[in-house]
């Protein structure tokens, strides 16, 4: 088995990336989709934290992920708590995957987050997947970002340089999804297919 993470800042192209992966016949987890399952109405998490932010952060008894994220990008101490009482469930979530993998699975962890939370270590390959500043905010206003909330996210972000000192391998996404494709079928071919069945044996 092999535990690669898939980073890159926010509009860069990593869920591209991993959508090619699955194709490929990785295992690919979004980061993203277990913090929203760990804070789901009806968890222990959800409890919580409407317990640390209060009703405010509701709209009609339902997580308004908007306006708990107004609160936690204008404010690092409102984003550790928040980060404290979704990362050790988002971990326990993802060691229940690994478990049910196969041995000789590659499982490709999307998470925007890696840098930030020092989480390289727990991994065996690092991938960041990079592009220019101005085609990350292109796609960000794409997907319906205002400029001031582009602006929170990428700041509350690692560098692009801070993510590329930790990775085995840089993805360049300036170009089309051909490029970007190649890229992930060369190393998962290549490098991390090859890993994982010497791991399982």
């Amino acid at each position: 088995m092999l535990k690669v993470a898939l980073t890159g800042g926010i509009g860069s192209g990593k869920s591209a990336a991993g959508d090619f992966f699955e194709d490929l016949g990785a295992v690919v987890v979004d980061a993203d989709q277990l913090a929203r399952d760990a804070i789901e109405r009806g968890t222990d998490g959800f409890d919580e934290l409407v317990a640390t932010f209060g009703d405010d952060i509701l709209s009609n008894g339902i997580l308004d992920r908007a306006k708990l994220g107004a609160i936690v990008f204008a404010d690092a101490d409102a984003r550790i708590k928040l980060e404290g009482i979704i990362h050790p469930r988002v971990q326990d979530l993802f060691n229940e995957i690994v478990e049910s993998s196969p041995l000789d699975a590659v499982i490709i962890y999307q998470i925007p987050i890696l840098v930030e939370t020092n989480s390289q270590d727990r991994f065996d390959y690092v991938i960041t997947v990079e592009t220019t500043l101005d085609n990350r905010i292109s796609r960000l206003k794409k997907r319906g970002l205002k400029g001031y909330e582009i602006e929170a996210r990428l700041q509350a972000q690692a560098t692009d340089e801070e993510r590329a000192k930790i990775a085995d391998t840089v993805f360049n996404n300036d170009g089309d999804a051909d490029q970007l494709l190649r890229q992930v079928e060369n190393i998962y071919e290549d490098v991390l297919l090859p890993r994982a069945k010497a791991s399982a044996n």
